[in-house]
């Protein structure tokens, strides 16, 4: 239940410090590739339950596979993802949890047996430990996404926020580089 206060609170916060990006973004799609605005795609949520992922369109309209020129910013930055407040005010998501997959990613990666059902107990999150570490493969994400489940506080949500608002402004690969230099190395023996 708290942690539901904080999403909504949170999600409030962000439509209305993120307003003047939205609008803008609206209007640089608009100018750069057309209609629609929004992209909207099925993902799996709390109990593996579907529903209708909102993001900023940065692929090319009517030309699969290309993104915009808009779209590379966006997606640099993590400023595609903002309409999915409105997933979070809807009670589909959380601000921070496992990513939400698609039902064809959860099969591609055999995330199918009840060993892998932890990871939809909490709903899934806007953000979270394996989008912002970056693991460079699904069995990394899977370890970090079990971690965010067992280990879940507010004070982690919080952390995981501002680390977020850092990739908002300076861009994914420049956290994740600062991110690493954090990590306590091994001892030389």
């Amino acid at each position: 239940m708290v942690k539901r206060v904080f999403d909504v609170a949170g999600a409030l916060g962000g439509l209305l410090l993120f307003a003047p990006a939205l609008v803008a973004i609206s209007a640089a799609i608009l100018a750069d590739d057309g209609w629609p605005v929004l992209f909207a795609q099925p993902r799996l949520g709390r109990g593996r339950r579907p529903f209708t992922i909102l993001k900023f369109r940065t692929m090319c309209e009517g030309r699969r596979g290309r993104v915009t020129r808009v779209g590379v910013l966006l997606r640099a930055t993590g400023l595609d993802e903002l309409p999915q407040f409105l997933n979070i005010l809807r009670g589909e998501m959380s601000a921070v949890g496992p990513r939400p997959l698609t039902a064809e990613d959860v099969s591609r990666l055999g995330w199918t047996t009840p060993r892998h059902d932890f990871r939809w107990r909490v709903a899934p999150g806007l953000t979270g430990l394996a989008q912002l570490a970056g693991p460079p493969s699904a069995a990394g994400s899977l370890a970090l996404d079990r971690y965010y489940v067992r280990r879940s506080t507010l004070r982690l949500d919080a952390q995981l926020i501002a680390l977020s608002f850092a990739v908002n402004a300076l861009g994914k690969m420049r956290v994740r580089r600062w991110l690493a230099r954090l990590k306590p190395r091994a001892p030389s023996i």
